[in-house]
């Protein structure tokens, strides 16, 4: 399941403070201001997603996630690997090396990544 780009931008802000109120949700924005309705609403179809959960304090709703971050957007990097780059990592890799612009020392520790990831990989 997949979350829109509100939703996400919503769930970045749940992620960064792990646990908060729908008031505090709100304050994050710059003016003008989402309605406490919208995010309300927001908030109830992430939760019908399974991406957040809620404590209830009184009146008042406590969210935290439900879903990992790296959890989230590794699905959300393995789609597209497998829709524009026909599954095939290989392919993703090449064309983000190429097109991305990483300065040289980027590449360089890329490649160490890679290097102690084949090292972990063989053992």
């Amino acid at each position: 399941m997949q979350l829109s780009k509100t939703e996400e931008q919503i769930m970045e802000l749940i992620w960064k403070k792990e646990k908060v109120f729908l008031k505090d949700l709100i304050e994050c924005f710059t003016d003008p201001k989402p309605a406490a309705t919208t995010i309300a609403t927001l908030l109830k179809r992430m939760q019908d997603k399974g991406f957040v959960g809620y404590t209830l304090f009184g009146n008042s709703r406590e969210y935290y996630p439900l879903v990992k971050k790296s959890d989230y957007f590794s699905k959300h990097v393995n789609g597209i690997i497998k829709d524009y780059f026909g599954d095939s990592a290989l392919q993703f890799a090449s064309f983000f090396t190429k097109t991305s612009n990483l300065t040289t020392s980027e590449l360089e520790d890329l490649k160490k990544i890679i290097d102690k990831e084949i090292q972990r990989k063989t053992k």
